[in-house]
C-alpha cells in the first residue's frame, strides 16, 4: 500500500508476501534503484547501466510493473518503452517484518545492499568532488560520521522519527532550488547487545574476531538506497 501523497509504499509482509518475493532479487532491487536515482529510462539504458543484456532488464521490469514498483513513463517517440518508478521510497514496519521468516530474510537483504550502496555513493562522491562535478561549497556538509550512544528502545524510536519528519521538511523545501543536488542519506540505528570477555566479564566495543574493532568513521537513509527503498 502507499501513503496519502503517494511518495512512499509501505509493504506489508503479509498483503504483499509476493511483491516482497519479487523485489528481493538483486537486478531487480538495483533497477528500481536506478529508476528513483536517475529518472525515467528504457530496458536497453538500464542494461548499459546495470551490465545486462536488455532483454534481462525488460523481463525483470516487466515483474517489478506487475507488483507495483514500476510503471511506464511518458514516451519520447514510440520505438522503445520507458519506465519510472511508481515511489520514491519503499518502507515497512520492522515489527511486523521480524514475525515472518521471509519477511526477516527481505529485510537482511535490504540493509546489505543498503551498505554495498553505501560503499559505492562514497566512490562516486569523493570523484565527484576531485574532478570538479561539484563545488566546493559541498566539502563541509559532506561526509559519513558514526556514534555509539547509549539510548533506550523508545529513544531510538523518537529519534528515528525526528530525523524522518526534519529529512522530510527540507526535502519539500530544496524540490524547486536549483542548487540543490541528489544527496545520497543512509542511516543506521543498530542496536548491539553486551558481550562476555575472556574473563567472563561482560563490556562494550570489543575486538571483532578478524581483529578489526568498532570503524572511526561509519553510516551516518532508507529512501533510499536507489537499490533498496
Amino acid at each position: 500500500m502507499a501513503d496519502d501523497d503517494n511518495r512512499k509504499r509501505v509493504l506489508d509482509p503479509e498483503q504483499d508476501a509476493a511483491a516482497l518475493k519479487a523485489l528481493t532479487h538483486p537486478l531487480r532491487i538495483q533497477l528500481l534503484g536506478l529508476l528513483r536515482q536517475d529518472g525515467p529510462a528504457t530496458a536497453t539504458e538500464l542494461a548499459v547501466k546495470a551490465g545486462e543484456s536488455s532483454a534481462s532488464t525488460s523481463y525483470h521490469l516487466r515483474v517489478l510493473a506487475k507488483y507495483g514498483f514500476v510503471a511506464e513513463a511518458e514516451h519520447r517517440d514510440g520505438r522503445e518503452r520507458r519506465w519510472r518508478s511508481v515511489h520514491e521510497i519503499t518502507s515497512w514496519n520492522n515489527e511486523a517484518m521480524h514475525a515472518s521468516p521471509d519477511a526477516r530474510h527481505f529485510v537482511s537483504e535490504m540493509s546489505r545492499r543498503q551498505v554495498e550502496h553505501l560503499r559505492r555513493s562514497l566512490a562516486r562522491h569523493e570523484a565527484d568532488l576531485a574532478e570538479g562535478r561539484l563545488g566546493p561549497e559541498w566539502v563541509e556538509p559532506s561526509g559519513i560520521a558514526d556514534a555509539m550512544p547509549r539510548l533506550t528502545a523508545g529513544s531510538l524510536d523518537e529519534l528515528k522519527a525526528a530525523f524522518e519528519a526534519k529529512l522530510d521538511e527540507l526535502t519539500r523545501r530544496d524540490a524547486e532550488d536549483p542548487d540543490a543536488e541528489q544527496v545520497i542519506v543512509v542511516v543506521a540505528g543498530l542496536p548491539v547487545a553486551p558481550r562476555e570477555t575472556e574473563t567472563g566479564q561482560v563490556g562494550p566495543g570489543l575486538t571483532e574476531p578478524d581483529g578489526a574493532g568498532p570503524d572511526e568513521t561509519g553510516p551516518g537513509q532508507a529512501d533510499t538506497d536507489p537499490d533498496a527503498q
